[in-house]
């Protein structure tokens, strides 16, 4: 009452007067909202089959309660420690590579003389990002086999012995990593490049006029420049350190190499539509989204302290 009195409006009567000011804009927002509420934060209700023994006819909430019991089981199986250290292993390998080569990517593409030659590298390097997975693996299968393989054909051209790329365990991690590199590391220095694009002119025209070459330029402006960038993707790909992409891991899984190709999400795959322990898949999966979450905080808290740039 006192707010009213003195002339100014009160903290209700203000939200209100903005909403209804900007209602066009709440509605836009309204449909995004209800997407994510329905498909996003509905189902999670179903996290509690990984603490119940799921009956088909009891349905999720009539199940009986087993407490931690398929972690446990989880933790004690004896595919346990290997599926962590394939998972753990084939997404560092990754991680490795998902910052420099699209940085470098980006900087080369920055300084290539000529628009033309530019716009086409740009495009030839970011058009595999639109292959799919299933034509991606089916590509590996035909250049790499060891029989009728393009690649292993060069190899008898050459005098040398066949290789069974794809059959071979110890191989399978570089396979996996570095045909992910060829398909998407020019759809991922796209950020990069749109970030170089922001850097102010003024900053060349002022390293040039100081005598600054093209490495000075790189080391002191450019790469100055991306390290916000590239320390928030690697905050979010610390966040999914956990996950694989399931359906390229799993198209080009196979018995011989099963012992380096098999990670957490092709084992929930198996356990949950193969097996039908849909309770047992549900825990392990809820066991990676906790670990995801956990070194998301964690990298988030070290990135924050050394760089000040972080999500949040």
């Amino acid at each position: 009452m006192a707010a009213i009195r003195s002339g100014y409006p009160s903290k209700r009567t203000s939200v209100w007067h903005e909403i209804r000011k900007h209602y066009v804009l709440l509605l836009f927002v309204l449909l995004p909202l209800i997407h994510i509420m329905l498909f996003c934060y509905k189902p999670m209700y179903g996290v509690i089959l990984a603490f119940k023994k799921y009956d088909f006819g009891l349905g999720i909430w009539g199940s009986k309660w087993v407490g931690l019991k398929h972690f446990q089981k989880f933790f004690k199986s004896y595919r346990f420690e290997q599926m962590l250290t394939n998972t753990l292993v084939i997404n560092i390998y990754a991680l490795l590579l998902s910052v420099p080569l699209p940085m470098g990517l980006a900087l080369v593409l920055h300084y290539v003389n000529g628009k033309r030659l530019s716009k086409a590298t740009q495009m030839i390097t970011y058009a595999p990002h639109f292959i799919s997975n299933v034509v991606m693996v089916s590509m590996l299968s035909l250049m790499l086999a060891k029989g009728s393989g393009v690649v292993n054909g060069i190899f008898r051209n050459m005098g040398l012995e066949a290789v069974d790329f794809l059959g071979k365990p110890a191989l399978f991690k570089h396979l996996y990593v570095w045909s992910d590199v060829w398909q998407h590391n020019g759809w991922q220095a796209i950020i990069y490049i749109a970030t170089l694009s922001s850097v102010p002119p003024e900053l060349y025209e002022a390293a040039v006029i100081d005598g600054a070459g093209k490495l000075q330029r790189i080391r002191y402006i450019d790469i100055q420049a991306l390290l916000p960038t590239a320390t928030i993707l690697l905050i979010m790909s610390c966040g999914n350190i956990m996950n694989i992409s399931f359906e390229k891991i799993y198209l080009m899984q196979n018995s011989m190499n099963i012992s380096a190709s098999e990670v957490i999400s092709t084992y929930v795959y198996k356990a949950a539509f193969a097996e039908g322990k849909y309770d047992y898949s549900t825990a392990i999966n809820l066991f990676s989204s906790v670990v995801n979450f956990a070194l998301l905080i964690s990298v988030n808290l070290v990135a924050r302290k050394l760089s000040d740039t972080s999500l949040f």
